[in-house]
């Protein structure tokens, strides 16, 4: 039910929830708006503008939401330093990230950007050292007994398992305490994209809370190679992913890197 109210001693009828709403669901004839049921996308556009906090939908109520005032929004200054000082971290201190913290994050995240709004996103995450620890001992017997000849991560895998087993060098996980798997469910538009949306939030905001993090790869190809780790993980057979490590970091990065001629820039000139 879209539960559209509108609080009349606050209404100001500006008609900025009229003129905002994506699917045009929204009018007033007389003293407040009206909503429609049917084509809403939920995107509660109406709730974030509405400019005296009038609008309640889906029994969300303005008041629970975070004020977007000035100064509270990072400067242009301060995110340009964020995303050029990101670094993949590999070298994690051997400790749990508090779950409160986690779950913080995990909220965040579910406000990051998906195709037609579909916000059908399952996070899966290996809470504590401990898990991380039997993943790890598990991926690596299962390794040992099913690597195939010619893969395309074969020499890194071997390399990995040796180190592993040799000296108790972790290559494949980076001795990362956390991992978090991203994957999109059969209702997602554009499932690969909001996958990978989701973990580069992710990644900023547990950068900017002093956390680490880095791009997980290697258990994408594993699960290609060896179909059992998907079970393991509780994905389907044929379900994307992609993944992150996370942690506190054991290193600190003094600067930002200098990449700024890396792209190639292309610019688009229609006549």
């Amino acid at each position: 039910m879209l539960e559209f109210h509108v609080d009349v001693e606050k209404c100001v009828q500006c008609d900025a929830c009229v003129q905002d709403c994506p699917s045009e669901i929204i009018h007033r004839e007389g003293t407040v708006p009206e909503a429609a049921e049917g084509a809403c996308l939920e995107c509660q556009h109406c709730l974030a503008v509405c400019p005296s906090g009038a609008i309640s939908v889906f029994g969300l109520k303005p008041e629970n939401s975070l004020p977007l005032l000035e100064g509270v929004l990072p400067s242009y200054q301060q995110m340009k330093t964020l995303v050029r000082g990101r670094r993949s971290v590999r070298q994690f201190s051997d400790e749990d990230v508090p779950s409160t913290l986690i779950d913080g994050l995990l909220a965040d995240i579910a406000h990051a950007p998906t195709g037609c709004n579909d916000r059908d996103l399952t996070f899966s995450l290996v809470p504590d050292r401990k898990s991380m620890g039997l993943l790890r001992e598990r991926l690596v017997t299962a390794l040992e007994t099913r690597q195939e000849p010619g893969a395309v991560l074969d020499a890194f895998i071997a390399a990995a398992v040796a180190a592993y087993r040799n000296n108790g060098r972790d290559m494949l996980f980076r001795g990362a305490p956390h991992l978090l798997i991203v994957s999109p469910g059969e209702k997602a538009t554009c499932g690969h994209e909001d996958a990978v949306l989701a973990l580069a939030y992710f990644e900023l905001l547990a950068q900017s809370a002093g956390l680490g993090t880095t791009w997980c790869g290697v258990i994408k190809f594993i699960a290609d190679m060896i179909p059992e780790t998907r079970e393991m993980l509780g994905l389907t057979p044929d379900a994307y992913f992609y993944a992150m490590l996370f942690g506190k970091p054991a290193v600190r990065y003094a600067r930002t890197v200098q990449r700024d001629s890396a792209a190639r820039i292309r610019r688009v000139s229609i006549a």
